[in-house]
């Protein structure tokens, strides 16, 4: 008997908690793509544009060295470049096709499009 409260207790709970992870997981997204674009208007106030989508998010970190104008007063915006919380790299795209530029995740299932946990995470939301 005490198995079988227990059984029914854990079926209850057990959901609640992982959607507790998934909402943690869209939260900390949204973070980290709010952060990446406060870093990429300071290089754009630094350096009267945006990183080139060849130069990437990798224009943060590191001084570009090619794939469109040499940056003049580059300086490090961030230390490294987060991953998104399912492990893979935030996407980067100049120009954007919702804003000036776009930086988003492609959620849990790390690809375009999806619904639900898998729906794109982006600045324009």
């Amino acid at each position: 008997m005490v198995l079988v409260i227990i059984g029914l207790l854990a079926a209850l709970i057990v959901p609640n908690v992982l959607d507790r992870a998934d909402d943690a997981r869209v939260t900390a997204a949204r973070t980290d793509i709010s952060n990446l674009m406060q870093s990429l208007k300071l290089y754009k106030l630094d350096n009267q544009r945006f990183p080139t989508g060849e130069q990437g998010l990798q224009a943060l970190v590191a001084k570009p060295t090619g794939g469109g104008p040499i940056p003049n007063n580059w300086k490090p915006y961030l230390e490294k470049l987060p991953s998104d919380p399912w492990g893979n790299p935030y996407q980067y795209v100049n120009p954007g096709v919702k804003g000036q530029v776009d930086v988003f995740s492609f959620g849990a299932d790390g690809q375009s499009g999806g619904e639900g946990r898998d729906a794109d995470i982006g600045s324009w939301q």
